[in-house]
């Protein structure tokens, strides 16, 4: 998987900027996953973030990305939060079906 399969996915409208914020670390998660081994790890999120930043203003998702890949680049280094959310419940099949 590319980093433009990586941006694909973040491209949608999420509902809240929570759920933003979440599809962004995923988006993260599955870019930083998909580096090869011996992949120079600034030079690759440079790569990436000039690859997203584009759709930045426009695509929330992809403006978390963005934030973690600068974030990632900062000196003195420091942690990411890469906590994910508490889970909630979205509806499930009840939302399918109409709230019945």
């Amino acid at each position: 998987m590319d980093i433009f399969d990586t941006i694909n996915g973040l491209r949608m409208r999420p509902e809240s900027s929570e759920r933003a914020r979440e599809i962004g670390l995923m988006g993260y998660v599955q870019w930083l996953d998909s580096l090869p081994g011996s992949a120079p790890y600034e030079e690759e999120a440079i790569c990436a973030y000039l690859a997203a930043m584009d759709l930045e203003r426009s695509e929330p998702a992809v403006a978390v990305f963005c934030n973690l890949l600068r974030a990632s680049l900062q000196r003195p280094l420091s942690p990411l939060d890469l906590g994910a959310l508490a889970p909630r419940r979205r509806g499930g099949s009840r939302a399918r079906r109409g709230g019945t």
